[in-house]
């Protein structure tokens, strides 16, 4: 990802540190698996974001470091999710596999893709010569096309039957998994919901806190062809767009389904 490296090395002299660089690469940066669902459908991006709340920094950025790209940003510059002026969308879910090998951490690997890319197409193309070190699902939306594309360390990425995700990719999904994660039940859900906010928070999908603590953080709408993104918890919302980012906090009861 050369295009990056300027914007690494500005990155790292703010920081003033001498382990700054290589931290900012993400490569040390411990797998973690969230439990998120997602679909693109008709220009639109819905993903909810699940993690136990202390592991989420849970900040909206807006940047301009190749070009202006809004998203919710995690570990200093990496993002979860987010859009950029030309269209794009992406956001990122755990694959669901226990798998680990040479690669980029994923976060850097949406960064990248919404820094330099201008449609789906051209950011599929760009996936084939980026490895992942954990396996991931990315969904893609543009104002023409959506697609779900499975990466990982042990395969080549592979575009999904329909551009939904939950947190499974082409192997079978043991009972274990299913009763740990309901990635199949989600899945279905989201694929007979469409790209609906309201069903998005509720069960099955607006998940409350399971054994491991993790829970439904956010829910994000990305509309990339009209430049704004709305975040929505049980009862409130937040719209941001690139023409009117508006800095602030707010502070959210999560856990509470609608």
């Amino acid at each position: 990802m050369p295009e990056l490296v300027p914007v690494l090395d500005r990155l790292a002299g703010q920081l003033d540190r001498p382990e700054a660089e290589a931290f900012l690469t993400h490569a040390a940066l411990r797998p973690f698996s969230p439990s998120c669902t997602q679909i693109g459908q008709n220009g639109t991006l819905l993903r909810n974001y699940d993690l136990p709340p202390d592991q989420c920094e849970g900040t909206i950025v807006s940047s301009c470091f190749l070009r202006p790209v809004i998203g919710m940003q995690d570990v200093l510059w990496g993002l979860l999710d987010g859009m950029n002026d030309a269209g794009l969308a992406v956001s990122l879910t755990w694959g669901g596999r226990s798998v680990y090998g040479p690669g980029f951490a994923i976060l850097i690997v949406v960064r990248y893709l919404l820094e330099t890319c201008d449609t789906v197409d051209e950011a599929v193309g760009r996936l084939r010569s980026l490895p992942v070190a954990v396996p991931q699902n990315l969904t893609l939306v543009d104002p023409m096309k959506a697609v779900t594309v499975f990466v990982g360390p042990d395969m080549s990425p592979t575009v999904a039957p329909d551009a939904c995700a939950a947190n499974h990719q082409h192997l079978p999904v043991t009972d274990e998994q299913e009763r740990a994660l309901r990635t199949q039940e989600r899945l279905r859900a989201i694929r007979a919901a469409g790209a609906d906010v309201a069903a998005m928070l509720k069960p099955p999908l607006y998940r409350s806190v399971d054994e491991q603590g993790s829970r439904t953080l956010y829910t994000a709408r990305y509309r990339p062809g009209e430049d704004r993104v709305t975040y929505y918890w049980p009862g409130e919302s937040w719209q941001q767009s690139f023409g009117d980012f508006a800095p602030g906090s707010r502070t959210v009861t999560l856990g509470r389904a609608s």
